[in-house]
């Protein structure tokens, strides 16, 4: 069973994602909260497996909260809802640590699914605007290319490399298997070795890490 904390300052749509989602057998809401401050002390409490927090929030933002949580509860995930334009704050969560962002006109499934797929260690970056994000880090890498390099990009082969760049565009393992002419089975084994050898929780931090250091 997944434990889902909602956290969002409109009410309405906070009470409809839990009639939605409350109708999914695998998944179980286990509080809500209408501020970042709140959705940190639920945590706490209720220790969620994932957090599906909006981004702007009064008090303490999604952005501010998913620092805090990630930072104390490591292994607690978090998805961060957004609108087409908030690119900026997608780029600022993603840096402290969610495991990916979900447009608010998502479908029923579609939330459902990306709860699915981040409790079981994967990472969501819904391509609409995953290309504005990646255009806001390699902005911002443009000013730290050699001297600010992480050494561990040195453990990578150039094929795993390949892949890095991959997952940075937003495919997802079949894609990149069909592109590098690669079964789907050793495309995850070579992310696994990736993710081990950067010392990184998940696909997220592999884009990140892969924009900021020029791959």
């Amino acid at each position: 069973m997944i434990k889902v904390l909602l956290v969002d300052d409109q009410d309405i749509l906070v009470e409809g994602l839990k009639l939605i989602l409350s109708k999914e057998e695998d998944i179980h809401i286990c509080g809500t909260s209408d501020n970042g401050r709140k959705a940190y002390e639920a945590c706490k409490l209720s220790r969620p497996d994932v957090v599906l927090m909006d981004i702007k929030m009064p008090e303490v933002s999604g952005v501010e909260a998913t620092g805090m949580i990630k930072r104390d509860f490591p292994d607690i995930k978090v998805i961060v809802l957004t609108t087409f334009n908030d690119d900026e704050y997608i780029y600022d969560a993603l840096k402290n640590g969610a495991s990916g962002y979900l447009l608010k006109d998502a479908s029923p499934a579609e939330i459902a699914d990306a709860l699915r797929t981040v409790y079981n260690g994967g990472a969501l970056i819904q391509s609409e605007i995953a290309v504005k994000v990646l255009d806001k880090f390699s902005e911002l890498a443009k000013g730290n290319r050699q001297k600010d390099k992480d050494s561990r990009a040195e453990l990578l082969t150039e094929r795993e490399k390949d892949i890095c760049r991959l997952i940075a565009e937003g495919k997802n393992n079949r894609e990149i298997a069909d592109l590098l002419y690669l079964s789907e089975g050793t495309v995850k084994n070579h992310i696994t070795r990736v993710l081990v050898k950067l010392d990184l929780r998940d696909r997220t931090q592999l884009a990140v890490f892969t924009i900021k250091n020029d791959l």
